[in-house]
């Protein structure tokens, strides 16, 4: 029997904002099709009605022939359609097969649980992805790609016919992408229906049978992968050609003057080894290396959100004694962590609250809290950073991806900074907002802000940075100067390290 799934005439209205109209398109197995657009263009609300996490206003959804309408994530689940989520749904106080085999862990007489059989089993799929995990660790304590990992094989685990992946590579090395796609490659071949969310494009090419471009809760187009250009489906998604993303730098060169902005010295905790380095007033510094090279234990260490055995950091040529995130900011560090959501956002709390977070000391007088001050402070950062809101007073969790990001960055125009920190910045941003992030990281700079700029994406630390430092598992492999820099000669740096000294 044929396995398909369609979206008939789905429409999905929330407080202020139209997130799905009257959305039409069919996907079928055996294939992978991708849907496509910029931050809040529907993606997500789609495949939450799907997975019955949402019911839509008007509309439904089409399994093999059959209107369905899911009461629960579990319905769902059990009529064979898994969705797996930017946001991970395990239990980290639990081993990776009891995440795994959640609904369904193997049973002997009496409901005792064969965990014997259930490891064995964990361990087939964690060899298909052919990765270093062991079934019985707990979850919570794998670094976060490996977390996504055990999220994808749950899926995998249930044998759904129809499997949705919202953003599934954001935090995966090159190594463990080629084994997912190994693994989707696989459920093609047996016919499932893939649904896959994505703003790399790079990936869309790879992966992808057809591509679904969605716009302001709208059906744009659907393409067939092999029969379109990159330049196209921007120009679908963001409604106009934006030319070279990384256009928009108009310092004439970083300020580079004798004493640095920051400087890091001999470095050292459990996670990283005598990590030297300077940053210079209107520089843009970037870091690379694979994931777990320790590029965010360094800056972790530096903030104060871990400590350090060994090691000085000085702040404008004085040392600074960092041993918390508020000391970093009293000396002019602010961050925007990799996990926005973990770290950098309190997701329950509105746009206005989260901005005005590291300059609460400076806006309350007697402990009272200056509101008119800190809504004009929100108002702006909104204004400033292109939030798309009809209200400071939006809760955080309700904004895209992108926007998210921008409320992280517009927290910082109000504090004293002298060195900003963005690792991963535009990590699960679509590629209009990208563009935006870039020129506000040009501007900052501009400013006389010292930015050091983390990212997995090869191409942005290559473009947008002035030099880069390459790490491998925990030390300096090198340092590029902007003319040396490229895809290559970072990649050879973060895999083998620098050629020795003869």
């Amino acid at each position: 029997m044929e396995t398909f799934v369609e979206f008939k005439s789905i429409s999905k209205y929330f407080t202020g904002v139209q997130a799905l109209n009257d959305v039409s398109f069919r996907a079928d197995g055996g294939a992978v099709c991708a849907l496509l657009g910029e931050n809040g263009a529907g993606k997500s609300t789609l495949l939450k009605i799907l997975s019955g996490a949402q019911p839509p206003d008007s509309g439904c959804c089409n399994l093999n022939g059959a209107d369905v309408a899911f009461g629960s994530p579990y319905d769902a689940i059990k009529a064979g359609v898994s969705i797996i989520y930017q946001e991970r749904q395990l239990v980290e106080n639990l081993t990776v097969t009891e995440n795994i085999f959640m609904e369904f862990l193997p049973k002997l007489f009496l409901n005792i649980v064969n965990f014997s059989k259930a490891h064995a089993e964990a361990q087939k799929i964690i060899d298909m992805f052919k990765l270093p995990i062991d079934p019985r660790a707990e979850v919570g304590k794998l670094s976060v790609a490996h977390q996504q990992m055990v999220e994808i094989m749950k899926a995998v685990r249930r044998n759904s016919q129809v499997i949705a992946f919202d953003e599934p590579t954001a935090c995966l090395s090159d190594t463990e992408v080629d084994a997912l796609f190994e693994v989707i490659e696989r459920l093609k071949e047996e016919g499932k229906v893939i649904l896959y969310v994505t703003h790399r494009l790079k990936e869309l090419f790879q992966i992808s049978d057809s591509i679904v471009v969605l716009k302001d809760g709208q059906f744009v187009k659907k393409l067939n992968t092999t029969e379109v250009e990159e330049r196209e489906l921007i120009r679908l998604m963001v409604g106009r050609d934006l030319g070279d993303l990384y256009k928009g730098d108009k310092r004439a060169g970083h300020q580079n003057e004798a004493v640095p902005i920051l400087e890091a010295k001999s470095l050292s905790n459990d996670m990283i080894k005598d990590v030297s380095f300077t940053l210079h007033k209107g520089e843009i510094l970037g870091f690379a290396g694979l994931v777990g090279a320790g590029r965010s234990e360094i800056m972790a260490a530096i903030c104060g959100v871990d400590s350090i055995s060994s090691g000085e950091v000085f702040v404008e040529g004085k040392k600074v004694n960092i041993k918390n995130p508020r000391d970093a900011i009293k000396a002019g560090i602010g961050i925007c962590p990799e996990d926005r959501k973990e770290q950098g956002l309190v997701l329950g709390r509105s746009i206005r609250e989260n901005v005005s977070l590291p300059i609460l000391g400076n806006i309350a007088k007697l402990g009272i809290l200056n509101r008119k001050k800190e809504k004009k402070i929100a108002s702006e950062a909104v204004e400033d950073y292109n939030v798309k809101t009809h209200s400071i007073e939006k809760i955080v969790v309700e904004l895209s991806g992108g926007n998210q990001q921008k409320v992280i960055l517009g927290r910082w125009t109000s504090a004293e900074l002298k060195v900003l920190i963005l690792d991963e910045p535009t990590k699960g941003v679509d590629v209009g907002a990208k563009s935006e992030i870039y020129q506000m990281v040009y501007d900052l700079a501009s400013k006389g802000l010292g930015v050091i700029f983390i990212s997995s994406e090869l191409p942005e630390v290559i473009n947008v940075c002035d030099r880069v430092i390459v790490i491998k598992e925990g030390r300096i492999a090198g340092t590029l100067l902007k003319d040396k820099l490229s895809e290559e000669s970072v990649l050879t740096l973060a895999m083998k390290g620098a050629e020795p000294e003869h």
